[in-house]
């Protein structure tokens, strides 16, 4: 019988005053994932879901960098180039301020990269955009810049040659709008899944998880909407396990909005019902929370949740990089 991981990206939270002082996870009506989740426990979450998944599904944290695994999980070339995760952002009063809501401009932002991409000829650039004006640009490039990362503002760091001499003109065409690299580097020797899970199929709207499953060589589709995800994440199961990646409850906290974390989270339970009530191994879980009244990503321990008997007492602690072998035990 196969196995279906499900992360829900961010989860975890504080309690939110909105929410009558509840977390949005206690506040959610998800009557499936109460049903079937009697075994519950926790493990220590990650500051970011690379950092998390990689360690959950090899235990070890990531020797590629995001910006590298993303180009893999976007399918771009990687052989003797650099990768730079591009973000959103706004840069202002000698600041870095991570847009998300990006989704609001997005549609300029990106025609605006592209415009100015004629910048890094001489480096053979490639790029690819996800979701809201996200990117992964790689080039034939040796400049590994050290720059600040989201979710918190960030005094603004310059990037270094033409790569930050596009990322200004971008901002000048647009009030100080553009896409800011980070997570930038080269391929490194990736590390070993678990070889318990056998191949697995992962499936998300985002290119960080399904970069770490490129990595060990397994299937990975990328699927922008969310409700298309549950029907292919079914078919899947019927060729071995599968990771299914609900990365809008991660966003909607950095959007600072607990009711449409409230929200999606029962909607993903509506989901699950429809397409797995007859599946017999669910294992649901978190890697990190993610605030929904500072937008911020918070370290604390997190829950994995299973519909079947782990043989560990409800409530225990387990490090990260033990679950997984716990859970494929039995």
């Amino acid at each position: 019988m196969s196995t279906l991981f499900v992360l829900l990206d961010g989860a975890s939270d504080n309690p939110v005053p909105q929410l009558d002082g509840k977390t949005p996870m206690d506040y959610a009506d998800m009557p499936f994932l109460e049903s079937v989740t009697e075994h519950t426990g926790v493990t220590d979450g990650r500051g970011y879901t690379h950092l998390f998944l990689n360690e959950f599904f090899t235990g070890e944290p990531p020797s590629i960098p995001r910006a590298a695994l993303e180009a893999l999980g976007l399918g771009l070339s990687m052989e003797d180039r650099t990768a730079y995760r591009l973000s959103p952002a706004v840069i202002r009063n000698g600041m870095i301020e991570w847009a998300y809501n990006a989704h609001e401009f997005c549609d300029v932002l990106v025609p605006k990269v592209r415009e100015k991409l004629w910048m890094l000829d001489e480096y053979n650039p490639e790029i690819d955009f996800f979701l809201n004006g996200r990117a992964v640009l790689t080039m034939e490039c040796d400049d590994v810049p050290d720059l600040p990362s989201p979710p918190i503002p960030a005094p603004f760091v310059e990037v270094p040659g033409r790569l930050g001499d596009m990322v200004m003109a971008v901002a000048e065409d647009l009030n100080g709008i553009t896409n800011y690299p980070w997570g930038c580097g080269r391929l490194e020797t990736p590390s070993k899944p678990y070889s318990c899970l056998g191949k697995m199929t992962a499936i998300s709207d985002s290119p960080t998880p399904l970069g770490i499953f490129a990595s060990f060589g397994h299937d990975f589709r990328l699927i922008q909407d969310m409700e298309d995800r549950f029907p292919a994440a079914k078919n899947a199961l019927k060729k071995g396990n599968v990771f299914l990646h609900m990365d809008e409850v991660d966003e909607y906290s950095h959007q600072r909005d607990p009711m449409k974390k409230v929200g999606v989270l029962e909607r993903i339970d509506e989901l699950m019902e429809e397409h797995f009530s007859d599946q017999e191994r669910i294992v649901y879980f978190v890697d990190h929370g993610t605030s929904c009244v500072t937008g911020e990503h918070l370290i604390m321990k997190v829950p994995f949740m299973t519909s079947f008997d782990i043989g560990l007492e409800n409530g225990s602690y387990i490090p990260t990089a033990e679950v997984v072998p716990a859970v494929m035990r039995r």
